[in-house]
């Protein structure tokens, strides 16, 4: 086989990999608007959990900006599929995958520890899905919202991290 051969060969393949990497990706606005409102419900869960149980006003202060900031941009969300008038999952389901999605953080002198690690976890996660939103929206509602919503999460994460000890 020539070497031009192989070449495009190898291209070829890297960009059918690439490919199929945004599609793995690619979500229905419905889809999205139910991922992500499962995961900002899980994160709200886990953040209330963690006010209550943890002792550090460090932590304590962080999980009431992530349960306000993640409260107000569902409830944005919502008002969005609302106004698209998109098809999206009842209530319940929603509330059935946030308790999937939500980590076991087990209690103890390292509750804080487990949390933050957990935080950095699940808000690595939120960006990376927002992200790809507001690379690939068609809609310019849903667009805005990730480009919106983006840097605070950008901002829990750097809390986070910081709380970990990263």
């Amino acid at each position: 086989m020539s070497l031009k051969a192989s070449r495009l060969r190898t291209v070829s393949f890297s960009l059918l990999l690439g490919l199929w990497a945004s599609q793995a990706w690619a979500q229905t606005p419905a889809q999205f608007i139910d991922d992500a409102s499962a995961q900002a419900i899980a994160d709200i869960e886990l953040n209330r959990m963690a006010h209550q149980k943890t002792e550090s006003q460090e932590v304590k202060d962080y999980t009431i900006q992530v349960i306000n900031d993640r409260t107000t941009a569902n409830q944005h969300l919502a008002k969005i599929a609302k106004q698209l008038a998109l098809p999206v999952a009842e209530r319940s389901e929603v509330v059935d995958k946030a308790k999937r999605l939500m980590p076991q953080v087990k209690d103890g002198d390292t509750f804080d520890q487990a949390y933050a690690a957990a935080q950095v976890k699940n808000t690595e996660q939120a960006i990376e899905q927002l992200q790809q939103q507001a690379k690939t929206s068609e809609l310019p509602e849903l667009k805005a919202f990730a480009e919106e919503t983006l840097p605070k999460l950008e901002e829990h994460l750097e809390r986070a991290r910081a709380l970990a000890g990263r």
